[in-house]
């Protein structure tokens, strides 16, 4: 029984990882810490590997989750290096927004951003969204409208600031 689940598990390593890692690249824009991620997600689902019923999802949530701390700390350390350029600076220079979708979506609430995260980057359809995160097929669109909406409004602002 072990050798089969072993086999199985390493049949899903070459299928899924490859994929995951390169999602998990386009989240973060860095090989490296990509790679790590979608390791650290292999790693806890190997953890409960007897309990998880849709590895598949469980892998992407997981990732997901990591990427968003990984997002967390950058922002730390961002506004540590201001905090202390900031200091340092004779006049504060007025701060620009990045209007990067990347750091758009990052500032999304979670309720829209891992909807955001699992159909548009990880390219599951609605109803592998809505099993996922345990909506109804018609709350994750709505989510998913919202978070659009708010996308829209704030790539609007930041243009209209640069012109």
């Amino acid at each position: 029984m072990k050798r089969s689940s072993e086999k199985a598990a390493s049949e899903l390593f070459a299928a899924l990882y490859p994929r995951l890692a390169g999602w998990c690249r386009r989240l973060v824009d860095d090989d490296e810490t990509a790679h790590e991620i979608a390791s650290e997600a292999f790693t806890r689902l190997w953890a409960r590997w007897t309990t998880v019923s849709e590895p598949r999802g469980f892998l992407y949530v997981t990732a997901a989750n990591l990427v968003r701390d990984h997002w967390r700390k950058l922002e730390r350390e961002r506004r540590a290096v201001r905090r202390a350029t900031d200091e340092a600076a004779v006049r504060p220079q007025p701060e620009q927004d990045d209007p990067s979708v990347r750091l758009l979506v990052q500032s999304l609430p979670e309720r829209l951003r891992v909807p955001i995260l699992l159909h548009y980057y990880a390219d599951m359809p609605i109803r592998e969204v809505s099993a996922l995160t345990g909506r109804k097929e018609g709350t994750v669109k709505a989510d998913l409208h919202a978070a659009r909406e708010l996308l829209r409004a704030h790539l609007r602002r930041s243009l209209d600031h640069t012109l």
